[in-house]
């Protein structure tokens, strides 16, 4: 039974107040846990308290090592696990949602036509509606993984607390100032719905996202200072700058990774969404809207999915750097084979991604043009794929490797070091990169008086920086590793190159180009759209299994070399317990998601205003017939 329109929006406007209350109670449990946690740890030394910056002042390590509580059939790690990553998932959705909003508001702004304009300012609004829902969800589990924290691991909850106390208020308050952003954001839309006041709308919106950021940075800073602790002296005391505390090793490559992951995995969810609603709804206007969704979506996916390998590589560089052996530890000891696992997922992303827009043709009369070519296309992704996934040293049995002489296979051996894979993901972004020209200039006739000499140059572009990438990585074989290490660089760059130079070309290209058609927004072939849920659940499963990587890299330590933890779960579970906890959260993540977009679309209209503007609708169909978006 439907419930009345009142009824919903009191609904909604509760979960939302949840948020500010769960804000508060986050402020206050910030500000109090280190004294509710001495009734359970040892009050520390006095002596080693000082005022002076430089000098030690606070508690060292074993002045809080306590002994682990335990409860009956119940495993402390996996608790905390699960909570945490779950709070980790929704902090990422409610990061990259109120940015996408902001962004599709801007886009609505700046175009001139009216029809347009109001298709991105409905994406928009929908999108925040459901941000709002997941900041309560998010409120709550921040207060539950504090809670476990406090309950099943004390002594590292007090020694974190009291390192980072100065910050924790800060935390919560920076907290309460993004729901107090976002919740006027979006009580105020009707009220700035005039294009003069849209503007001061926008910066609102602005506020909210900044305050978004800043809260990653700092939990950024706890998880970095785990990895890779500075500030503290040798026993673990604070050292007075809080500068130092924040700035460890790891910092800014994890927040540009993080970053990057908190867009793809939050984009992934409204593009799966999307999906969904495309292929339960029942009206061409519903389902030309939802495909609309999803391809803008893809496109802001696919954005930060690009440069992520180039953050990863920072990050793990960055590993190295501060303790080789922990990144040996992941990349080619105990944690290696889950990097074949995120290897294998990344390509499928590649594939899904390629695969999607192939089928996305469908929407033009004269899109099967371009066919021939994203076969060639495919092969390419395949060849490169083969590489990228295949691992330096192979699991055999003894009798095998003797038979093979050797540890690394003498053929394949060589794709499974770095020079090989750098050269096999970055040609793989280029050729992702042609599909989407390709895709671009399928309704299109080119008329300016240059369009062979553009594709000559476009067509040298690619070749030759796919030449580049190749030759760059052949030539990893044959100099030392510390100098191999370099060639990632004019990798990137190559890459960077022919991805912005390509764009741009094709876009000056098309200025002015007649359609051959219009647009079939919602034609898109059943297997395009199935295939948008493959590649948001991937994306969100290998989020969960780089924050497990990251985080098992420390081993037998809660801070590495510096706190370790003494529990019973500290040892290092297999790979298949790994993965399938990594599916058991993702799995619980997209029911709750489901869950809260039902709960956020249900107080949208009451059922006389659906009736109502049902041939309203049909306009949106005509502007997708009239223009692109992307």
């Amino acid at each position: 039974m439907t419930l009345p329109y009142i009824a919903r929006s009191r609904l909604f406007s509760l979960l939302v107040g949840s948020a500010v209350g769960i804000g508060l109670v986050l402020a206050w449990t910030g500000l109090v846990a280190s004294q509710s946690i001495r009734d359970i740890v040892p009050e520390p030394s006095k002596d080693v308290y000082y005022q002076t910056e430089g000098i030690p002042e606070g508690p060292t390590v074993e002045e809080v090592q306590v002994p682990y509580p335990q409860w009956p059939f119940l495993n402390n790690r996996v608790v905390v696990w699960m909570v945490t990553q779950q709070h980790t998932y929704f902090g990422g959705f409610v990061l990259a949602l109120p940015l996408f909003c902001t962004l599709f508001e801007f886009l609505g702004l700046s175009r001139g036509d009216a029809e347009s304009a109001k298709r991105y300012d409905r994406l928009a609004r929908d999108i925040l509606r459901v941000a709002l829902v997941s900041l309560s969800m998010t409120a709550i589990l921040g207060g539950v993984m504090l809670g476990v924290f406090i309950a099943l691991y004390p002594g590292f909850m007090h020694y974190m607390g009291e390192t980072f106390k100065a910050m924790m208020p800060i935390y919560a308050l920076v907290f309460l100032g993004e729901t107090f952003f976002l919740v006027v954001y979006y009580y105020s839309w009707e009220l700035l719905a005039s294009r003069a006041r849209k503007w001061v709308h926008m910066a609102i919106g602005v506020l909210a996202n900044a305050m978004g950021v800043v809260l990653l940075l700092l939990a950024n800073a706890w998880a970095s200072f785990m990895m890779a602790p500075s500030g503290v002296d040798a026993d673990g005391r604070f050292l007075g700058n809080i500068w130092h505390l924040l700035h460890s090793p790891l910092w800014n490559p994890l927040n540009a990774h993080r970053f990057l992951a908190d867009l793809m995995s939050g984009g992934a969810v409204v593009v799966a969404y999307a999906a969904f609603r495309f292929l339960t709804s029942r009206s061409d206007q519903e389902r030309a809207y939802y495909d609309w969704m999803g391809y803008v979506f893809l496109v802001v996916v696919v954005c930060a999915l690009l440069p992520m390998p180039f953050a990863g590589y920072w990050l793990m560089r960055a590993v190295f750097e501060f303790r080789q052996h922990m990144g040996v530890t992941m990349m080619g000891g105990l944690l290696s084979w889950l990097f074949v696992v995120q290897a294998l997922t990344i390509g499928a992303l590649f594939l899904g991604v390629n695969y999607y827009i192939w089928q996305a043709m469908g929407r033009f009369s004269s899109g099967e043009r371009y066919q021939p070519y994203f076969k060639a296309i495919v092969y390419g992704l395949m060849a490169c794929f083969l590489v990228w996934f295949t691992p330096h040293t192979l699991a055999m049995t003894p009798s095998e490797m003797k038979a093979m002489g050797a540890a690394q296979h003498p053929v394949i051996g060589a794709f499974g070091v770095m020079s090989a894979k750098n050269g096999a993901i970055n040609i793989m972004i280029c050729l992702t990169g042609l599909s989407y020209i390709f895709y671009r200039r399928a309704n299109r006739v080119m008329t300016v008086p240059w369009s062979s000499a553009g594709n000559i140059a476009l067509g040298a572009l690619f070749l030759g920086g796919i030449a580049n990438i190749l030759w760059l990585a052949v030539y990893g074989f044959y100099i030392p590793a510390h100098v191999r290490v370099g060639l990632s660089v004019p990798q990137g760059v190559t890459t960077a190159s022919v991805i912005v130079g390509g764009l741009l070309l094709n876009r000056r290209m098309l200025r002015d180009a007649p359609a051959r058609g219009p647009i079939h927004w919602g034609k898109i072939s059943v297997r395009g759209m199935v295939v948008l849920f493959a590649v948001a659940a991937t994306f969100t499963w290998v989020m969960g299994l780089m924050g497990y990587i990251r985080s098992a890299g420390r081993l037998g330590w809660h801070v590495n070399e510096l706190f370790p933890d003494l529990s019973p779960w500290a040892f290092t579970p297999s790979l298949g317990f790994a993965a399938k906890m990594v599916t058991l959260n993702m799995v619980l993540f997209w029911v709750s998601v489901f869950a809260m977009f039902w709960l956020a679309t249900r107080d949208q209209r009451s059922v006389e205003e659906t009736a109502s503007i049902q041939a309203r609708d049909v306009s949106f169909v005509q502007a997708f017939s009239r223009e692109e978006s992307i």
